[in-house]
């Protein structure tokens, strides 16, 4: 008997179609995508509609229905399930991978880990997928990537793309988490608690607001260790954000496929979870496995406040009130949904809305309109549209608003 071989690592690569430069022909090249983070930041788009062609095969016998799709530039040909045609659909260069899986789980009432990469593996090699870049300066710089100067900065941020430190073997490890003591976070007095330590930071934060001033000049003196300290501590924080994710899916029975870090968009340094298998719980798993992770906020940010009003004045008291404020507003960036951010509170208005690729949709919508291209709203699902867009630009203009007026009444 010998031991059975782990499964090797799977490896995403995907076929990027490169821009002609200088009237030179359109070039592809092979991008290695090592991480689970491909599933949140990638967004595949369909080549043009004229090269390709789309058929539909029925069988009589099973009544299934197939499609052949054809590269007309290649002369490739391609059969598709109706679940891939329906994938094939939203690959608009506007909808994330992780929107298609909740697409496809609303629509078919269940997930198939496989059928998405798959099918990307599929539509890579007949090369009728584009890669759209995940962020709008990466789209910047690839408008303009002829430049010397952008296409370092292009080649600086891939680098940082590519750093990832992580490990699929570690569903163990947030079980034993769970057995440990981890379990006690999803009890009906920790929630008690969570409620009551609200209720004290609230009350901690007006009275620290009452001396703004006075604690905003007790950071004056170092303000570089100030910001530097309050940014790595928000790090670790935002581990412990994503350590409850995956304690909220072992609670409900499911796998944790992987927990790292990684550089978002290139250079926003984060920690993540897989928490892919939550797909296969209820609704009410799936919200709770979103709002737990947002809570650390909510509690660590009262925590803060109450060492701030406890400390005397200086370094400390200014450092732990500037800590739970970020906090703070970390707890509500991230259940806010109307943000254009796709934060746990976007993905928990798109599970109960059933629209999962709300966002681009709205985004496509509204675009069109304002370019005269689209009729005005006259349906409940273009209000809707609508209706996020407007909300979404208000609540940013009054978040920068209250920032700059909390900024006046500290200084």
């Amino acid at each position: 008997m010998t031991e059975p071989v782990a499964p090797r690592r799977a490896k995403l690569e995907l076929l990027v179609r490169k821009p002609a430069v200088d009237g030179a022909e359109e070039a592809f090249e092979v991008r290695e995508i090592r991480s689970a983070v491909a599933f949140v930041q990638l967004r595949p788009q369909r080549v043009e509609p004229d090269a390709f062609e789309l058929a539909e095969v029925s069988s009589r016998v099973s009544g299934n229905r197939n499609f052949i799709l054809k590269n007309r530039l290649t002369e490739r040909y391609l059969l598709l399930s109706e679940p891939e045609r329906f994938l094939w659909d939203q690959m608009d260069g506007q909808t994330s991978l992780q929107d298609l899986a909740t697409a496809y789980v609303l629509r078919y009432g269940e997930f198939n880990f496989e059928i998405i990469p798959s099918l990307i593996r599929k539509l890579q090699r007949a090369q009728l997928l584009v890669l759209t870049p995940a962020s709008r300066l990466r789209k910047a710089l690839a408008r303009n990537r002829a430049r010397h100067l952008v296409k370092m900065l292009e080649n600086a941020l891939l680098v940082l793309e590519r750093v990832n430190i992580s490990s699929r073997s570690v569903d163990g490890f947030f079980r034993a988490l769970y057995r440990f003591g981890g379990f006690l976070f999803f009890t009906r007095m920790a929630a008690a608690l969570c409620v009551l330590l609200a209720i004290a930071g609230g009350v901690a934060g007006v009275r620290l607001w009452n001396d703004a001033a006075q604690v905003a000049d007790s950071l004056g003196a170092n303000p570089v260790l100030a910001l530097l300290a309050v940014k790595l501590l928000f790090l670790f924080t935002v581990a412990a954000h994503q350590l409850l994710h995956g304690l909220a899916l072992v609670h409900y029975g499911r796998r944790v496929r992987e927990f790292g870090f990684t550089f978002l968009h290139g250079f926003v340094p984060t920690f993540y979870v897989d928490v892919t298998d939550v797909f296969m719980t209820s609704r009410r798993a799936r919200v709770v496995t979103a709002v737990s992770g947002a809570l650390v906020h909510l509690v660590l940010g009262s925590l803060w406040f109450l060492v701030a009003v406890q400390a005397s004045p200086g370094f400390l008291q200014g450092f732990a009130a500037a800590s739970g404020m970020i906090q703070w507003q970390a707890f509500v960036i991230a259940l806010y949904p109307f943000c254009f951010i796709e934060m746990d509170g976007y993905h928990v208005l798109v599970d109960v809305l059933g629209v999962p690729t709300l966002k681009s949709d709205a985004m496509g919508y509204a675009g069109a309109l304002i370019r005269g291209r689209a009729a005005a709203p006259a349906t409940r699902e273009e209000w809707l549209w609508i209706g996020y867009v407007v909300l979404s630009v208000v609540s940013i203009a009054a978040f920068a608003a209250f920032n700059v007026w909390l900024i006046v009444h500290a200084s």
